[in-house]
């Protein structure tokens, strides 16, 4: 087969080579027609011995997250193995093949569905929540009694290259970094979750690869340049040749900025920056720490509640965040109340239909409608806070008065946990991200009751430009360095520095390097940004000072076009880099 080259989208820098390893999940189609008589027992075998195979596989997969993620996801599979297991179950799914002369698959797939819309109708909200479970539970027992392979990342035996229409978080938790060199999907952006967490895994990865699970086969050869964004398939010796040489230019250059890791970052008049990690789950600690992160300015918590099929305990929630604030020893860790809505949705939790949901009900909102998920929350980051230092944030605020009763709710909580006799820091930060016009418009009253703004990046600048972030049509558009944007930023910092409120920037743009000179000299404290970007980001404040910085950032807040706002920061950076 002759090489080929396929386009996407880099998320995380890196070469990387191996073999394809499809993850896909494969289409079922149930057989409609009736069986003899004489096939009830084949049928019936085919049931039990696909029930067997789900099992192994549910067990294999238990294991998997109880190593990487923990005891309290790996007991949702306990769950899923007692229902598949379950007496009634099999004597339903055997009464249809006897007496309804059904194929096995068929009988599975009607008891799968009356068990999903029975628990989906149930009075008790933790007992509807059971409906997604019943969905993934039999369609496993479809595919194995139909012997359709279901592809598990967990499979992966050799070093390979993961090729996905999409990943969830849950499935790239389920990485193993030794075996996934690198992954590929179809779809997102430079900003979508999944591109996040590549960075935050520090996996190279290409995302927005368009059509290329219908352009590789599974096994083949191939060369993931995720700085270029190319997938080279079935590359010749010339292209390899190339690869390497590349890789090598990589690997050299990764190693001069790792070297930086226990500089601290400061400028050279003197001026210290707060270099942190953006984080999704207590896993992404040691990634971060290991590129010399110095806190975290952005811990995703939603990241706790999605692919799975029940909202986290507080119990389950203080563990979580409690192991990332331990780990980082004293240095904060600001904690994202729950973000869903969006693009970002929960299975076992009813959105109402919106036109527009990135306007909807979405983040703060919903936790100030539905206090109790948010109470039990802030009661978990409350008591997180007694393993070190903890900061409390909270995203998607277009006004005073929702900070004020969001602030409310924090304090009936500390009142509760005072009356439980249970620990936590009284004096715990409180901050608001900085993902509207209004909330940048109203900087000044707001932080007359909070302790930090930290601007989220990837918001703002769709709301404040009109333009959908996930919206590939319209994608050239969406640019962080449009003026209005980063002068948006530069007048609300001014407004919280002015009244002694500390200002971070945890969106992709506190990540990116050509930004930092600006971001500096507006007057930020912390960037947060993903792990791997920590060190070039680190080597930019050490070469420059913080006179230099303003002059920059004042210069920029002239220029009236993004093109030539990156311009001018790109020949900064050099200048800054080369002297």
């Amino acid at each position: 087969m002759s090489m080929q080259v396929i386009k996407g989208i880099s998320a995380c820098p890196g070469v990387v080579s191996g073999k394809a390893f499809i993850f896909a999940q494969p289409e079922i189609v149930i057989n409609e027609e009736n069986i003899e008589t004489s096939d009830v027992e084949r049928e019936i075998q085919l049931f039990i011995d696909g029930r067997a195979q789900a099992k192994l596989q549910l067990e294999k997969i238990q294991a998997i997250t109880l190593k990487n993620i923990g005891p309290n996801e790996a007991a949702i599979f306990e769950g899923h193995l007692e229902i598949l297991l379950d007496e009634g179950v099999e004597d339903e799914i055997r009464t249809l093949i006897k007496d309804e002369l059904m194929y096995a698959d068929k009988a599975a797939y009607l008891v799968g569905e009356q068990y999903r819309e029975m628990f989906a109708t149930m009075e008790d909200a933790y007992m509807r929540e059971r409906s997604a479970d019943m969905k993934d539970i039999f369609r496993r027992l479809l595919a194995n009694i139909l012997g359709i392979h279901i592809p598990q990342l967990s499979e992966i035996e050799e070093p390979s290259v993961v090729i996905a229409f999409d990943l969830t978080p849950s499935d790239t938790a389920q990485m193993d970094k030794q075996k996934v060199l690198g992954f590929v999907t179809a779809e997102g952006g430079a900003t979508s979750h999944v591109a996040i967490m590549s960075r935050t895994l520090v996996i190279p990865a290409i995302v927005g690869a368009k059509g290329v699970l219908n352009l590789v086969q599974d096994g083949q050869e191939i060369i993931l340049d995720a700085i270029a964004g190319d997938i080279i398939v079935d590359p010749d010796k010339e292209q390899e040749k190339i690869y390497k040489a590349k890789l090598e230019a990589h690997q050299k250059e990764v190693a001069r900025l790792a070297s930086l890791k226990e500089l601290p970052a400061v400028t050279k008049d003197g001026v210290h920056m707060d270099l942190c990690a953006n984080v999704g789950t207590d896993i992404d600690a040691k990634p971060a720490l290991d590129q010399g992160a110095k806190g975290v300015g952005l811990y995703r918590s939603e990241f706790l509640y999605m692919d799975r099929s029940n909202w986290p305990s507080e119990e389950e929630q203080t563990i979580a965040y409690s192991n990332v604030v331990r780990a980082f020893d004293g240095d904060l860790v600001i904690i994202r109340t729950l973000d869903i809505g969006g693009d970002k949705s929960l299975d076992y939790f009813a959105f109402p239909h919106e036109e527009n949901p990135f306007l909807g009900w979405r983040a703060l909102r919903v936790c100030l409608d539905k206090v109790d998920i948010f109470k039990t929350q802030l009661r978990s980051i409350l008591r997180s806070s007694a393993s070190g230092k903890a900061g409390i944030m909270y995203p998607m605020v277009i006004s005073v008065e929702e900070v004020i009763k969001a602030n409310e709710i924090l304090e009936e909580c500390k009142k509760e946990l005072t009356a439980e006799g249970i620990a936590f820091d009284p004096n715990i930060q409180k901050g608001v991200m900085i993902e509207t016009p209004a909330a940048a418009m109203m900087a000044n009253e707001l932080a007359d009751i909070v302790d930090f703004f930290s601007y989220g990046t990837n918001d703002l600048t769709q709301y404040t430009l009109a333009v959908d972030r996930g919206n590939s049509h319209i994608e050239k558009l969406y640019d962080s360095f449009h003026p209005a944007v980063l002068r948006l930023m530069a007048q609300a910092t001014a407004a919280a520095n002015a009244k002694g409120v500390w200002v971070g920037v945890c969106g992709e743009l506190g990540g990116n390097h050509l930004a930092t000179l600006f971001l500096m000299g507006i007057g930020i404290k912390e960037l947060s940004m993903s792990a791997i970007s920590i060190p070039k980001v680190k080597e930019i404040v050490r070469a420059t000072t913080m006179t230099e910085a303003k002059e920059i950032a004042q210069k920029v807040l002239t220029i009236g076009s993004g093109a030539e706002i990156k311009k001018f920061l790109t020949e900064s950076v050099e200048k800054v880099l080369n002297r």
